[in-house]
């Protein structure tokens, strides 16, 4: 998934589990952050204190997708979670270890996760720390049948559409032969393009094992927001009753009707879509103003350093202590040691 459903669609369910607005813009931001926390290490100030960070995304193009040391510390636990072949812990899906580790939807890893996140409820983070595992259970219905690894499971052949968006010329086969697809490791779902990530597209291909996968994006979209909505209530207190009727059917027609290939531009109109509505209609909490700022002066990054960028010593402010972009890197890396040493464990995937 991209920044429309990490940061709006996130923000979009926050609201109708009910949160209030300021909570409901730490999660989602904190979601959507996921995939642009690229910077790792120790940050220097001027006073000589430090803070040590970790990241929980590579640049596209960053040499580390060819790592695999470093795909399972990144892909494993904030992008392909493993689903254990939606098994329960202490068994087996049939097949070999990649079996345990493809990415599966609201699989029993998933779900401890979410509830670890749920748990930690009352901490300084514990807003950051939900923004963070929503955006993995999320990806458990994009990224599901792909592993966080690099391996054949992950190719992807005779792409086509199943049912016509009106977005593609030609087959999507070519669209990634193209884009020459063969040159980009069988990591994640590389070989895919952002096919997973666009919420209009039903599509089919098959597998390195020969296998034919259909996906219809929409359906997979919905469910995994309504299932968000449900961790969100659980978090709240209330009810799991997921999404209510009227802005689940207006989640699906955005999905379906809003047909933009790339991402920013989607993510802009779900910003005006979030304050004046959809073709006349409105999400049940009325009406919201939402941005989101990866880098630059609205970043939590630079309010929290004074800069965006990484520099060789940054200035300490007292207020850095409480900064969202700090909490978030202390969520950051509690998430990791829960999923890579607490939870995966239990289902014998050792990856930390």
């Amino acid at each position: 998934m991209q920044t429309d459903f990490h940061h709006a669609v996130t923000y979009v369910t926050a609201r109708t589990a009910g949160f209030a607005h300021q909570e409901a813009d730490i999660i989602a931001y904190s979601a959507q952050y996921v995939d642009d926390a690229v910077s790792e290490g120790l940050v220097h100030f001027d006073n000589n204190a430090f803070y040590a960070r970790i990241h929980s995304s590579h640049k596209s193009t960053d040499i580390g997708n060819l790592n695999n040391d470093q795909n399972l510390m990144i892909w494993l636990p904030f992008h392909f979670l493993p689903g254990n072949g939606g098994k329960g812990p202490g068994e087996d899906p049939d097949g070999t270890f990649i079996q345990k580790i493809v990415c599966l939807p609201d699989s029993p890893p998933a779900k401890e996760m979410v509830k670890a996140a749920v748990d930690d409820k009352g901490k300084a983070y514990s807003l950051h720390r939900l923004g963070i595992a929503l955006h993995v259970y999320a990806d458990t219905w994009s990224h599901q049948g792909f592993a966080g690894v690099i391996h054949e499971i992950n190719e992807v052949e005779h792409a086509r559409e199943l049912k016509s968006s009106g977005m593609y010329s030609k087959q999507l086969q070519h669209v990634l032969e193209d884009l020459l697809d063969d040159v980009i490791p069988p990591l994640g779902h590389g070989r895919a393009r952002d096919f997973p990530d666009l919420p209009f597209l039903h599509w089919q291909y098959r597998n390195g094992r020969g296998v034919w996968i259909e996906r219809d994006n929409t359906t997979d979209f919905c469910k995994a927001a309504d299932a968000m909505c449900k961790v969100m209530q659980q978090y709240l207190g209330k009810a799991q009753t997921g999404l209510p009727a009227a802005d689940k059917a207006l989640l699906e027609k955005i999905f379906r009707d809003l047909k933009i290939k790339e991402d920013k531009a989607r993510h802009g109109k779900w910003l005006e879509i979030v304050k004046n509505g959809f073709k006349g209609e409105k999400f049940s909490f009325g009406s919201a103003e939402i941005g989101y700022a990866a880098e630059g002066a609205n970043s939590w990054k630079e309010k929290a350093l004074g800069s965006s960028w990484d520099m060789r010593v940054h200035k300490y402010t007292p207020q850095f202590l409480q900064s969202h972009w700090k909490l978030f890197h202390d969520a950051l890396q509690l998430h990791r040691l829960t999923v890579l040493h607490d939870i995966l464990p239990k289902y014998g995937i050792c990856a930390g």
